[in-house]
């Protein structure tokens, strides 16, 4: 969730072995141990005074989340930390030691924790009325749908309110299904779209997926300029997709569905040109093209709004979720007016889909975004940070990937063979407290709230450096 705040002050000379040091948490009380000479990087100031916490202790809490809730719960770290208050890109424990988030709850506050502008849209409409459905008539709903389509490009002028990512990747199958008259879906290895009986079978990693009929599911290759068999070559990655429907399927396929920056599979941006050509191919074969924004969304790559801009193409289905509500449950379909009547042959219904509540924190959140210009400001940081992080790539073994705020930064334990760093990675991700993703769970997501700072990205990077070198 986010990086350890390190403060001055190591301890004995002796260097630790990888065990010892996924038993010790790097901590202000307890600092990985180096060298006299080298002091631990200290976070920039901030001026904010968290109150005190005077609620249940981690330790309890841990126990009784064991004891009530789904053993399928996971948590992060073997002291799992006990986050009570945030303030935009800090977050703090209940012993009021402060952290700097670089994971934004998992990429889903985007203007920043507790942002007063949001608050104070939230708590007034709460004041007014609470909850109501779509049944009857309110502003809010209207409102944030007229703003949220005229960030859009294209024909994309229909808005379906829904609560996560996940349902709004399973109402974009159903509308493709639906407007195609097909079934199969074609999807990314490497690829999450959500944890729902439907969207398993579209997510491309087996840690994720039960096993239970996918449903007419293909998965093709995944054009990882990094990973994939054919490097950056775009025009092989879509001569696959075309060759799969070919000998996969009746010819005739439902929808393509893609996040543009792979975001649970590692960080992973899409070969330049890819989606054009699959997209191209895709509605050939008589689907439609869905591009998953639930990531990569609203400005965070800095280059774009959109992330499916960078490819240079319009979806005809953009799913998004996460930073649209700064942590609110909240998530969009939009898609064209075509698309969209294929619903109204039924009824279709989602009782808290525009609540009043989410939809005035919605717009808040966008209305945010253009006030403090925080698309050029990721631009500008995530430019300054992946210099940063690229400096440090011959001296340590690793890949640096993305754009704007939305980063990867890959941990292998030779460049050659690009061998998964995974048991290094398990005693950094102790000591630094961050988030990470991919296969081999030796990814860094790097996806701060986006009123981080170049002050941040350099202690991060400082941070990492000095947590790396002592392995």
């Amino acid at each position: 969730m986010a990086a350890t705040l390190l403060r001055r002050g190591a301890v004995a000379s002796r260097r630790l072995c990888p065990a010892e040091v996924l038993r010790r948490l790097v901590s202000s009380e307890a600092a990985p141990e180096r060298a006299p000479s080298r002091t631990p990087p200290e976070m920039p100031p901030f001026d904010h005074q968290p109150r005190p916490y005077a609620g249940m202790a981690g330790a309890e809490i841990f126990e009784k989340r064991k004891a009530v809730l789904g053993p399928s719960l996971f948590h992060y770290y073997q002291k799992p930390l006990n986050i009570v208050e945030g303030k935009m890109q800090y977050l703090y424990d209940e012993h009021g030691k402060r952290y700097l988030d670089c994971f934004g709850g998992i990429v889903t506050v985007s203007c920043g924790h507790c942002h007063q502008d949001i608050v104070n849209a939230v708590v007034e409409q709460t004041k007014l009325l609470q909850h109501t459905t779509t049944i009857y008539l309110h502003h809010a709903i209207v409102e944030f749908a007229e703003a949220l389509t005229s960030k859009m490009p294209g024909n994309l002028k229909v808005v379906y309110f829904v609560n996560s990512g996940t349902e709004a990747n399973e109402l974009a199958m159903l509308m493709a299904r639906l407007y195609s008259g097909n079934l199969s879906m074609i999807a990314l290895r490497n690829a999450y779209h959500g944890g729902s009986a439907g969207t398993i079978g579209l997510t491309g990693l087996q840690t994720w997926k039960y096993p239970i009929p996918q449903g007419e599911i293909h998965h093709v290759m995944n054009p990882d300029p990094y990973r994939g068999t054919f490097g950056s070559d775009a025009a092989a990655y879509a001569k696959e997709v075309e060759e799969h429907i070919t000998y996969g399927s009746s010819g005739r396929v439902a929808g393509f569905i893609a996040e543009t920056f792979q975001g649970v599979g590692g960080a992973v941006e899409l070969a330049p040109g890819y989606l054009k050509l699959a997209y191209d191919i895709v509605r050939k074969a008589g689907g439609v093209c869905i591009a998953d924004e639930v990531q990569s969304g609203f400005g965070r790559t800095g280059s774009h709004y959109w992330g499916f801009q960078t490819q240079d193409v319009i979806p005809d289905i953009v799913t998004m979720a996460k930073g649209i509500g700064n942590g609110l449950p909240l998530g969009a379909v939009v898609t064209t007016p075509e698309i969209a009547s294929v619903l109204a042959q039924r009824i279709q219904f989602n009782t808290f889909g525009g609540n009043p509540v989410c939809s005035a924190g919605g717009l808040a959140v966008l209305n945010v975004l253009d006030k403090e210009k925080r698309q050029a400001h990721c631009a500008d940081v995530g430019s300054h940070l992946v210099e940063r992080l690229k400096s440090l790539q011959q001296k340590h073994e690793r890949d640096v990937r993305g754009r704007g705020l939305m980063l990867g930064v890959e941990l292998v334990t030779d460049r050659k063979e690009k061998t998964p760093a995974k048991a290094e990675t398990a005693v950094l991700f102790e000591k630094l407290k961050v988030g990470k993703g991919g296969l081999h769970g030796n990814v860094f997501r790097i996806k701060p709230p986006m009123c981080f700072s170049k002050d941040d990205a350099d202690f991060l990077v400082e941070a990492m450096d000095y947590a790396m070198s002592g392995i």
